[in-house]
């Protein structure tokens, strides 16, 4: 699926992805300020989390609280060594039920399951952008 969206109508995308979503891990991929922390964070809020939603870029992984159980916010961007992940116990979280939202998969794509939804976003202009939306299954 492709979505070309402008910046006001996040929510709507947000809600397609959840609706779309095959299973409850969701990679990001985009450059850097292409809008995947702006997008995560209407997810957060349309899946029940009035928690305030940041980058986890130091800490590696956010956690939120929602009527539904815990969602968590990855930020692969600054390892260098995939080593970083298995310190952090990555494995425990992928494999639980809760909502796993992961930026920068490229640097951990060997510690995840067969089944994730994938969505890429490309700027096209200041506040356009296009986003594709693939399940890996």
């Amino acid at each position: 699926m492709e979505i070309t969206y402008k910046l006001e109508e996040l929510d709507a995308v947000a809600a397609k992805i959840i609706k779309k979503a095959e299973n409850k891990i969701l990679l990001f991929k985009g450059e850097m300020g292409a809008g995947k922390t702006t997008l995560i964070k209407e997810i957060v809020k349309q899946l029940g989390s009035n928690d305030r939603v940041s980058s986890p870029t130091f800490s590696l992984v956010n956690e939120y609280t929602s009527e539904n159980g815990p969602i968590y916010h990855f930020d692969f961007h600054r390892i260098e060594d995939i080593s970083e992940a298995y310190d952090m116990g990555f494995e425990e979280y992928v494999f639980s039920d809760a909502w796993k939202l992961i930026e920068w998969p490229e640097k951990i794509m060997e510690l995840l399951p067969e089944k994730f939804v994938c969505a890429e976003i490309k700027t096209i202009a200041n506040d356009l952008r296009k986003l594709q939306i693939a399940p890996n299954n």
